[in-house]
């Protein structure tokens, strides 16, 4: 019988980069950890004798605890959040199950150090349009849900980089930014193993946008529009950010649920006489 506090991988994935998505804590040893040096997207790594230290900041969270196979590490860490009030469950089968599923996972690898409050660092140009809101949108949603973003003037996006322990995107001359005809948010994807069919159909739409080739995807006109109007409504780029976090959920549910659907009035059998 299967646990009332359990999640299966299939349930798992449809939550992963949804704006709902549970806070997903990697409770695998350090042995299990170097068999595969990979999370699934957005998971923090934590040991499960540390994971009540997380309890005051999961208050009002759900949570999914993951550990190798699924059995006493992240059992017992669950159970350690509960008794703290964090509602907890368990990966079924673990990260094992996750990886025999062919799902997206993130390699440790091309993680940024974090700070001190536990954060990736980012930083780009100021007043974003298209990448510098698809991009952030991407890393929020798979790679790291508590990224900060520091929007700062063009030529400071070096100096800020270094000074702040942070990594630079979408400017010329660094590794996440446009390679050929790949907009930055192209090459994330590709790099974070994240080359799903809708992150894929949707990447089409934001290089259609951003790259000003509409004959790539009927989509790209709306998204520009749609883009062009938050930045004309919001002087600052981090509601902006928020904004159009908005506009990219909705996008991705329609790249993954929703490309089949039409939509008319009146309704077929309802016409007026």
């Amino acid at each position: 019988m299967a646990s009332p506090n359990q999640i299966s991988v299939a349930q798992l994935n449809k939550l992963v980069g949804t704006h709902n998505a549970p806070v997903l804590i990697d409770v695998r040893n350090d042995e299990d950890f170097a068999l595969n040096p990979q999370y699934i997207p957005t998971a923090i790594r934590c040991s499960h004798l540390d994971v009540a230290q997380l309890a005051d900041q999961l208050k009002d969270a759900k949570v999914v605890v993951y550990c190798h196979k699924g059995l006493k590490l992240s059992e017992g860490a669950a159970a350690v959040l509960r008794t703290l009030g964090v509602k907890s469950e368990i990966l079924k089968d673990g990260y094992l199950g996750w990886e025999a599923a062919e799902l997206p996972a993130i390699p440790h690898k091309l993680l940024p150090p974090r700070n001190a409050a536990g954060q990736t660092v980012w930083v780009t140009r100021h007043r974003p349009k298209i990448d510098r809101i698809a991009c952030p949108w991407l890393i929020r949603r798979f790679v790291d849900r508590n990224a900060q973003f520091l929007y700062v003037s063009a030529s400071a996006v070096d100096a800020v980089s270094e000074k702040f322990n942070g990594v630079a995107f979408d400017v010329e001359d660094v590794f996440w930014s446009h390679r050929g005809e790949l907009c930055t948010f192209d090459v994330m994807i590709k790099e974070f193993g994240l080359t799903t069919k809708p992150l894929n159909q949707l990447a089409t739409i934001v290089r259609a946008a951003d790259t000003n080739e509409p004959g790539l995807a009927a989509e790209s006109k709306g998204l520009l529009a749609a883009s062009l109007g938050l930045s004309r409504m919001f002087s600052d780029d981090l509601e902006q950010l928020d904004a159009g976090c908005l506009l990219y959920d909705a996008f991705y549910r329609w790249c993954r649920d929703a490309t089949d659907e039409t939509h008319d009035w009146p309704a077929t059998g309802a016409r007026p006489q």
